[in-house]
């Protein structure tokens, strides 16, 4: 036997209903949709999704919320100093590093050094953040730790510096604005 030859068991299969072709189809001349109603009608007002429910006040609306989901939070991808062993004796640990040898998943997420392990060699370290007792345990080694320069957050009403674009070059698909007035 081979695989073209096989089929379903006698009787396991039935032709699928046509409908809307009449009484002779098998579903009435109702076609399966039953007397009258929202859902009878043709059209795309009869097609109601399937959370609708009929102009009750919905599920979602019911439920209460509870708690909120900060946009700010920065998710950090944590390492132990006890892993950086991994790496090697002593070197340069950065984020490249670290997902070469898979203490990362993720290149385009911020990491953090925590102080859980020992640390064996001296590594020059250069990741977005780092706890005390990591950064204690690092240098004891020999090591060092430098970290990213916080961004600069403009005071409140202080204003955008924007840097100079040369004339010629248009900016999406418009021309470029010329300050001189005629």
């Amino acid at each position: 036997m081979k695989i073209g030859q096989l089929k379903p068991a006698r009787g396991a299969t039935h032709p699928k209903k046509r409908r809307g072709l009449g009484p002779a189809s098998g579903l009435g001349g109702t076609a399966g949709r039953g007397h009258k109603g929202q859902r009878a009608r043709s059209g795309s007002g009869s097609m109601v999704p399937g959370w609708f429910e009929g102009g009750q006040m919905p599920i979602q609306r019911r439920l209460p919320k509870r708690g909120f989901a900060n946009i700010g939070r920065v998710e950090f991808q944590a390492v132990n100093v006890g892993s950086l062993s991994r790496l090697g004796q002593g070197g340069k640990v950065d984020r490249d590093a670290l997902k070469a040898k898979r203490l990362i998943d993720r290149g385009d997420r911020p990491v953090k050094l925590l102080g859980e392990g020992e640390v064996t060699a001296a590594y020059q370290v250069a990741v977005d953040a780092v706890s005390e007792s990591a950064r204690a345990k690092i240098e004891a080694a020999g090591g060092t730790v430098t970290l990213p320069e916080p961004k600069k957050r403009r005071a409140r009403g202080e204003r955008k510096v924007h840097h100079a674009r040369p004339d010629d070059r248009t900016v999406r698909g418009r021309k470029p604005k010329h300050h001189e007035r005629h």
